[in-house]
């Protein structure tokens, strides 16, 4: 039977982060749900696997009363797994929920115009437009859009010394995209800050671009490197084989 896999984020304020943690692990033990949450009081972020049923619920009450409705705009994305994708279940308290420079950088605030992926390929279209992969470079050269710029770096926090050499006045629009959303949300929030006035953000990221573009009318090429025992996945979310897993997942 395959696996449904969740991958959901959501930046909100989150004072009680610390007293969250053990009942989140209770309640995915409960529906034997496997992966990585991350708790901050910026928010949440993690992927998660079970079954169709578990993640539903799963779901439901993130949604719902556990959080006290505060995750109603919660960005998740479904897929599935043909093998279970994570090991074991680890529900972490951290400072922040994507590591970028200690949670100085607020997207509450106002991160950029997201675009949905029907209207990605118009916006890449535009000129003088500069798409930035917020990714790392390893993930990059399993696959990226046409025309975008990779930055190069080995982790996400070193993406501020490349936004630093970028100037508003050189660069007036820019648009960011990464896995699934909560990368290019958090450097798109730098730039604003920063003083870029035209920042665009792709909505739900290359897995909801990859699901909901036909492959026909796509422009991403290669595949999408992902953080479990898939490695990657293909145009409709397939999974992709052909890339081996690194030994110290």
């Amino acid at each position: 039977m395959p696996h449904t896999v969740a991958a959901l984020y959501q930046f909100v304020s989150l004072p009680d982060a610390a007293a969250l943690q053990a009942p989140l692990q209770a309640l995915c033990e409960s529906l034997g749900i496997a992966g990585t949450l991350l708790l901050a009081e910026e928010g949440i972020n993690g992927t998660v696997a079970g079954s169709a049923e578990a993640i539903d619920a799963f779901l439901a009450e993130l949604r719902g009363p556990l959080l006290g409705g505060r995750l109603d705009n919660l960005e998740c994305k479904l897929s599935t797994a043909e093998a279970p994708p994570f090991r074991r279940l680890k529900v972490k308290l951290k400072p922040e929920i994507v590591t970028f420079d200690g949670g100085r950088t607020d997207p509450t605030r106002g991160a950029g115009e997201t675009v949905a992926p029907e209207d990605w390929n118009a916006l890449m279209a535009r000129p003088n437009l500069l798409l930035v992969d917020t990714r790392n470079a390893f993930e990059v050269a399993l696959g990226t859009f046409e025309g975008a710029v990779d930055p190069g770096t080995r982790s996400f926090s070193e993406f501020r010394a490349y936004a630093d050499g970028l100037d508003p006045a050189e660069q007036p629009e820019v648009a960011l995209f990464c896995t699934g959303g909560i990368r290019c949300e958090k450097a798109g929030a730098y730039l604003k800050e920063r003083g870029f006035a035209h920042v665009h953000l792709l909505k739900g990221g290359i897995l909801k671009y990859l699901k909901t573009v036909p492959e026909a009318e796509s422009r991403w090429r290669g595949d999408c490197f992902v953080f479990d025992e898939r490695v990657a996945l293909g145009h409709g979310l397939e999974e992709r084989p052909e890339h081996e897993p690194e030994e110290t997942r």
